[in-house]
């Protein structure tokens, strides 16, 4: 089999995803400019969220963490991997079929868990309306995030990398031809959801063909390998649905303010395009190494890729953290401050941006962490840890928002995600080898911190300087370049003096077979 380059693989898997985060930020510029934080933007936004909640619930954060590792492992003894998928295929099929019906005839008790603060408001009738239109997408992109398991313990990365850039290229070509035509931009957005959902599929579907694996639906048959990734899958089933109760008690606090599920799903773009780039890159492609590697008994190869993924994570993860905290302001009022958009808009997106930024390093250490127990088929004590971070994301959530309002569905999201990484962290101590670091990481990791602190000095100086020329309209994306710019030579230059890293070194790393 084809052995796959750790870092090679992130760099491409991160460089698509940085493509789809790019192309998902301009379409949500687009939507604020058309839409700005009204209740139809946030109608939209809570139905769109529906079918992605159940998604990372059923597919890429609870299946799939139990579909790679047994799926891997056939393919290492040639143990009918095709039949595997295929039985895997048709049974996910069929649950998320039944579970798309029932889901769009209790849309209205779907909408009331998510967003109570609208009952009786017209923002309630709407996003029922759009959440009937778009929870059909659940059956697809879950089939989708199962082939791109399949392509992706190939090592096709690409393949499935570009998914989501097919489906923000399509929002966006949605918008432009709905403002043409003069459409409901609304039902417009509604109706792309299930349109995108079925371009995905299909683009997965022969790609996989094209490695020879086509998997066709049949009757799902409950067979032994089947019930064991059932076994292993229902805890990360459960550890899904823990965090996505973490999001319902967000978006219900956020609810109770007009605009705030717009801020918070504006600022979250943004952080989510370093999270993208860096963490889901890793977390892709290290749970199908981790898993090959264990198989193959090569433990030191295995430490070497938490380790390089990790090292790796975190010398990109650190300065974009410092970075979201110290110039979110800029950041939103020159990349979002167009159309329908206040300064009040730029105010609170500021705020709940910068509170994510502080829990980016965390976020993505879950999907550094999380390999190492799932490569193992180990999804109980995730479930574990994650019933104590939704214990602490509810309680912060509900009981700080009397005092700083929907700033504390962030302050929660941020502080429940640190809980998370200290109990994945500490877990993982009674591992082996490949869970341990190495004196490498250990000498490079306080440096890569001061030279994200000394960037961030430095932009606060810089912002500081800029600040009329980011408020000119004539200027302003030129000084946010220019902005970015010393930020990205302040890091990489104090980080090279420092000795936090060397680019050589991620160079020519390959998983041995």
């Amino acid at each position: 089999m084809k052995p796959i380059r750790l870092i090679r693989s992130v760099v491409t898997v991160g460089g698509w995803t940085l493509l789809s985060r790019g192309a998902g930020f301009v379409r949500d510029v687009m939507m604020a400019a058309y839409l700005g934080s009204g209740p139809v933007a946030e109608a939209f936004f809570v139905a769109f969220s529906l079918p992605n909640m159940f998604r990372r619930f059923f597919a890429e954060g609870a299946f799939n963490m139990a579909f790679v590792p047994m799926f891997a492992k056939k393919l290492e003894t040639g143990d009918d991997a095709q039949g595997f998928a295929r039985d895997a295929f048709s049974g996910l099929a069929g649950v998320l079929l039944i579970f798309s019906l029932i889901g769009t005839l209790l849309m209205p008790w779907l909408v009331m868990a998510m967003a109570w603060g609208w009952i009786g408001d017209e923002r309630f009738a709407l996003t029922v309306m759009f959440g009937r239109i778009t929870f059909v997408y659940i059956l697809f992109i879950s089939l989708v995030a199962l082939l791109s398991g399949v392509l992706n313990t190939f090592g096709r990365f690409t393949e499935a990398s570009f998914v989501p850039v097919l489906m923000n290229l399509m929002f966006i070509a949605a918008m432009l031809l709905a403002d043409r035509a003069n459409w409901d931009m609304g039902l417009t957005l509604a109706w792309t959801v299930p349109l995108t959902g079925v371009a995905q599929f299909l683009f997965t579907w022969f790609s996989a063909r094209r490695q020879g694996f086509t998997l066709l639906p049949h009757w799902p048959r409950l067979t032994p390998d089947l019930k064991r990734l059932l076994i292993i899958a229902g805890p990360a089933v459960l550890s899904g649905g823990v965090v996505q109760v973490n999001l319902l008690v967000g978006r219900g606090v956020a609810s109770w303010t007009d605009g705030a599920v717009a801020w918070l799903n504006y600022a979250d773009r943004l952080y989510q395009l370093p999270l993208g780039v860096v963490g889901i890159a890793i977390g892709t492609v290290l749970l199908p190494d981790l898993s090959r590697r264990l198989r193959a008994g090569d433990a030191e190869g295995g430490r070497a890729s938490f380790n390089r993924g990790t090292e790796f994570a975190l010398a990109l993860t650190l300065p974009a953290a410092v970075a979201l905290v110290v110039i979110a302001g800029p950041l939103v009022g020159v990349l979002y401050g167009r159309g329908s958009w206040t300064a009040e808009d730029t105010w609170a997106t500021a705020l709940a941006l910068a509170i994510y930024g502080a829990g980016l390093p965390a976020f993505v250490m879950h999907k550094v962490l999380q390999p190492l127990y799932y490569a193992r088929e180990d999804t109980r004590r995730p479930f574990r840890y994650a019933l104590w971070s939704m214990g602490v994301n509810a309680a912060l959530a509900v009981g700080l928002s009397p005092l700083i309002g929907f700033a504390a569905a962030a302050l929660a999201t941020t502080l429940s995600a640190w809980t998370m990484v200290w109990q994945l962290w500490s877990g993982s101590r009674g591992m082996g080898a490949e869970a341990q670091w190495d004196d490498r990481l250990k000498s490079r990791l306080p440096r890569i911190i001061a030279a994200a602190a000394l960037m961030g000095a430095v932009l606060w100086v810089a912002a500081g300087s800029l600040a009329p020329l980011l408020a000119a309209p004539g200027w302003r994306y030129l000084a946010l370049a220019g902005l970015v710019a010393i930020g990205v030579v302040s890091y990489f230059g104090g980080g090279a003096a420092l000795g936090a890293f060397r680019l050589s070194d991620f160079k020519g790393l390959r998983r041995r077979r």
